[in-house]
């Protein structure tokens, strides 16, 4: 049975390629910035990514998105998704911070392997992935729906603080909504502003974040990841001395009674409670001076997801104000 379900897929995906192919030969691909399209003859758009330029249907009535960080986008403009990745460390359901928004809406398998068949069933007219996805099912993605390849922009963000805003745009691009993307990162960028203006207040804001691990204990650094921005760059809080600058570093017990911060932020993983007892435990932890000044905030354990969108960036801020105060 499983024989003859693969060669099924596998002959529909040829069908849906050969179809799609068709489909773009002979509507018109103008470009929506070419002076010939208007509204009322633009029938697809053509939209630039990582794997160069796809012509996709001006209007997107179903889309599957296989990342976190694009259902938060999608949602911020005002779209729901037809089919969502699954996220296999929250019990393959939904990110519990997007969970409200996305009921009823079916789950295709996770970004690393996603479900072709499930994917297939809802007939999409776009598929939106990360770059890690489409290394290995690119092919057999862009057979069934024209698909958006992004996610390249953490590996080379630079001195950029606002790379992760990239994505959001292209997204807002392929449904003409570039001026409602603009406009709830404004009422972010807000957000952000009066909450700095709290920070600057204070007169201590050493801060240390921290990732409880299976195994490992890791601290975050000031860059490296769009959460770390979101504190050291864009909300002002200082890294402690053994912060790294870049790349997010393992942490030995012995050094734990070094972090000399006012704000201990702790994140730990799903898998990670039984290490999280150990670090409790240990005669090292408890005479850290943020433990024995009760500096200590447990966050929810999906801090590095909500930090690569509005949604989730909205409410990490909402978090620090209950928290510095």
């Amino acid at each position: 049975m499983g024989y003859i379900l693969t060669i099924f897929i596998i002959l529909m995906l040829s069908a849906c390629g050969t179809g799609k192919e068709a489909s773009q030969q002979v509507q018109p691909s103008t470009s929506p910035d070419s002076p010939a399209a208007t509204a009322a003859n633009q029938t697809t758009r053509t939209i630039t990514h990582l794997k160069g330029t796809t012509v996709i249907p001006a209007k997107i009535n179903k889309i599957v998105v296989l990342s976190a960080a694009y259902i938060d986008h999608l949602l911020t403009i005002g779209e729901k998704p037809a089919g969502v990745n699954n996220e296999v460390r929250y019990g393959g359901d939904y990110l519990p911070y997007l969970s409200k928004q996305l009921q009823g809406v079916p789950l295709v398998g996770s970004a690393d392997k996603p479900n072709l068949e499930a994917i297939l069933t809802i007939k999409p007219d776009v598929i939106l992935v990360e770059s890690r996805t489409a290394a290995t099912t690119y092919d057999q993605l862009q057979k069934i729906a024209p698909t958006i390849v992004m996610g390249n922009e953490w590996q080379e963000y630079e001195s950029d603080v606002n790379f992760w805003k990239k994505d959001i745009m292209t997204i807002a691009e392929m449904y003409d909504k570039v001026d409602v993307a603009k406009a709830k990162i404004a009422e972010l960028d807000l957000k952000v502003a009066k909450a700095r203006d709290q920070i600057k207040t204070l007169k201590n804001k050493n801060l240390a974040y921290l990732r409880v691990r299976e195994k490992n204990l890791q601290l975050y650094a000031q860059n490296g990841h769009p959460t770390n921005v979101l504190l050291y760059n864009d909300l002002g809080f200082t890294p402690t001395a053994l912060t790294p600058k870049d790349k997010r570093i393992d942490l030995s017990m012995e050094k734990i009674p070094e972090i000399n911060a006012d704000y201990v932020l702790l994140e730990t993983d799903p898998n990670a409670n039984d290490n999280l007892k150990n670090l409790k435990s240990s005669p090292l932890w408890k005479n850290t001076p943020a433990v024995t000044t009760n500096n200590i905030y447990e966050t929810d354990s999906f801090w590095l997801f909500k930090g690569w969108g509005v949604i989730g960036r909205g409410e990490i801020i909402d978090d620090i104000m209950k928290i510095i105060k």
